[in-house]
C-alpha cells in the first residue's frame, strides 16, 4: 500500500480495491490483471471463475495459468490465450430459467 499526494493533500493508505469495485485489464488476449477479487470459485486451464465485488466473473480460454493470486490485495494476474469474458449474474439466471423453462 502507498499513500497518494494530490495538490498538497495526502490521501490515507488503503488497499487498491477497497470501495472501488473492480477492474479488468486484458493485453493482447494473452495477459489479464483483475482487481477487486474477493475469492476464486474455480480454476483450470480453460476457465477461471472469480468472485468480484461486482459479482461472479468467468474468463475462458486455453492454457490459462495464474501468475499471481493475492486475495489480500484483491488481485489476480493470468496468462494464456483469453477467448471470452462473462459476468455471471445469479439473479438473472434465476429469472430467465434454463432452456427448458423458456420453452414452456
Amino acid at each position: 500500500m502507498s499513500s497518494l499526494q494530490i495538490t498538497g493533500q495526502t490521501l490515507p493508505e488503503r488497499p487498491l480495491y477497497a470501495g472501488r469495485g473492480h477492474t479488468v485489464t486484458i493485453d493482447n488476449r494473452q495477459h489479464a490483471v483483475l482487481t477487486g477479487i474477493t475469492d476464486v470459485e474455480s480454476f483450470n486451464e480453460t476457465e477461471v471463475v472469480a468472485i468480484t465485488e461486482s459479482g461472479p466473473l468467468s474468463l475462458m480460454g486455453q492454457g490459462l495459468h495464474m501468475v499471481k493470486l493475492n486475495l489480500d490485495e484483491g488481485q489476480i494476474i493470468l496468462e494464456g490465450h483469453i477467448e471470452a469474458m462473462e459476468y455471471n449474474d445469479p439473479a438473472m439466471s434465476r429469472k430467465k430459467g434454463g432452456l427448458f423453462a423458456r420453452m414452456r
